[in-house]
């Protein structure tokens, strides 16, 4: 690895402006918040900010009394904060890449745990997902996104998305799955061959299956947060 001067060094990593947007990557893993006015971000996501910002986490009663519930259950009750002010924010999340997306009048579902930070505007709702007998963990919600506005998701290295045809539906391990199109709704299937190997449980032997038209994004590691009971 080459040797950088100081000034070479400063030049190299300087925070740019290359974008008009509220949201806007300074890095593959370091999200700019351009802030004016109010935020929602995964809690404890803040890595640096400059400006009037204020952070407070998500009220008991403030996305109603269904997610409340929802989040009793799943242990997300602390997982968003609001950022109001003006100011610059900068978020990240263990180093994970950070993709954008603009919301155009749609929904997607994202992962609990892939939710970096979505425009005021953008309603979020906690998912219960259906026919999952035996998930006891997080990956039993997904939160669903809807609305007009900048989302930034999260993954370890680069996504890759997959169609879904009604002629090709397409599996999913519940470890890998970071984000669906709105229309869908998975299910969880179980492999008994897999699951039964060599004696002892899989963790592929718990899949998601997503079946119709649409897409779903993956990334290339499996995470801890969902396992079957």
């Amino acid at each position: 690895m080459a040797i950088k001067t100081v000034s070479d060094f400063l030049q190299t990593t300087a925070q740019k402006d290359v974008s008009a947007d509220a949201f806007e990557l300074e890095n593959p893993h370091l999200l700019e918040l351009k802030l004016n006015g109010r935020v929602w971000a995964k809690a404890g996501s803040m890595v640096a900010y400059h400006g009037s910002a204020k952070f407070k986490r998500e009220g008991v009663l403030e996305q109603g009394i269904g997610n409340l519930l929802k989040k009793a259950v799943s242990g997300e009750g602390t997982r968003l904060m609001k950022i109001e002010g003006q100011g610059r924010v900068y978020l990240a999340d263990s180093g994970k890449r950070v993709t954008l997306l603009r919301l155009q009048g749609e929904s997607i579902f994202v992962n609990g745990n892939d939710v970096l930070a979505f425009e005021d505007g953008i309603e979020n709702k906690i998912t219960l997902m259906r026919r999952v007998a035996g998930m006891m963990a997080g990956g039993l919600f997904s939160i669903r996104l809807s609305g007009s506005g900048l989302v930034a998701i999260t993954s370890h290295f680069d996504p890759l998305t997959l169609r879904v045809t009604r002629n090709a539906p397409v599996f999913t391990d519940p470890n890998a799955t970071v984000a669906w199109s709105g229309n869908l709704t998975p299910d969880f299937v179980t492999d008994i061959t897999i699951g039964t190997f060599l004696g002892r449980a899989s963790g592929e032997s718990l899949q998601m299956k997503f079946q119709g038209e649409g897409w779903v994004v993956v990334q290339p590691y499996e995470e801890s947060y969902a396992a079957a009971g």
